[in-house]
């Protein structure tokens, strides 16, 4: 699915089995755009990637992309940052036709697929820059990821993708990761799971929402810096990247 172009393009990693999630019902629609191929019903339905797909395709980056095909991600990655009774929480819903494990956040039949296809996708775009093969790459995939924390799904996330590429990073020998989420909304999820990691920085730019409930206690304030071995050396840390 690769095209050559020269070094300036970007690579893009995709795969289609990212459109097997059914996110369930929406809260608002979103207008249509000239570049779309489908009007949107949900915030983070599959249509949401579609229109992205389709807008990079036929948009004014299209002669600046080189596509790749994706994967789906093994079990044992998935573990490398998510707990085994949580992911067994994910297929049993998924095999129950429909689980909500909050008021916006539900799995059903084909969830799973979707999951690591999206996770898979994410972990070959890694690879690809572990491998020296661009400085740079893209991974084009939903669910997303960052309200999801090792053992616990909200905010439409179920796996942790950007977390997942971390972990991978520092198995291949990079001393220390940078996670820079930039969302309206606080990356709760992946600042939970490397709370106490002192080679994984996570920063999260977002609004000031404080903390939402059972699933999202985290408020993402300047206060939030660490706990334990991530606190060590933080100024030092934040200097030298």
């Amino acid at each position: 699915m690769s095209t050559q172009k020269d070094q300036g393009s970007l690579d893009v990693f995709w795969h289609s089995d990212m459109l097997l999630h059914d996110t369930g019902s929406g809260v608002f629609e979103v207008a249509r755009s000239p570049l779309m191929t489908v009007e949107e019903k949900h915030p983070e339905g599959p249509d949401r990637v579609r229109n992205m797909l389709s807008i990079l395709k036929r948009g004014p980056l299209a002669s600046f992309l080189n596509w790749h095909w994706g994967r789906h991600a093994l079990h044992e990655e998935l573990l490398t940052f998510h707990t085994r009774e949580y992911l067994e929480t994910l297929l049993s819903g998924e095999q129950q036709g429909r689980k909500w494990f909050t008021h916006t956040t539900s799995v059903a039949l084909g969830s799973f697929d979707a999951f690591r296809a999206a996770a898979g996708t994410t972990l070959e775009a890694m690879r690809h820059v572990l491998e020296g093969k661009k400085r740079l790459a893209f991974a084009l995939v939903r669910p997303c990821g960052h309200h999801a924390a090792p053992a616990q799904a909200d905010g439409y996330c179920f796996i942790n993708n950007s977390a997942l590429a971390a972990h991978l990073a520092i198995r291949s020998g990079v001393s220390r990761v940078a996670i820079i989420d930039w969302d309206v909304h606080h990356g709760n999820g992946t600042q939970e799971g490397f709370y106490e990691r002192d080679d994984v920085f996570t920063i999260s730019l977002h609004m000031d929402h404080g903390a939402w409930g059972p699933s999202h206690p985290q408020t993402g304030k300047a206060d939030e810096v660490g706990r334990g071995p991530g606190t060590e050396d933080t100024i030092w840390r934040c200097e030298s990247w």
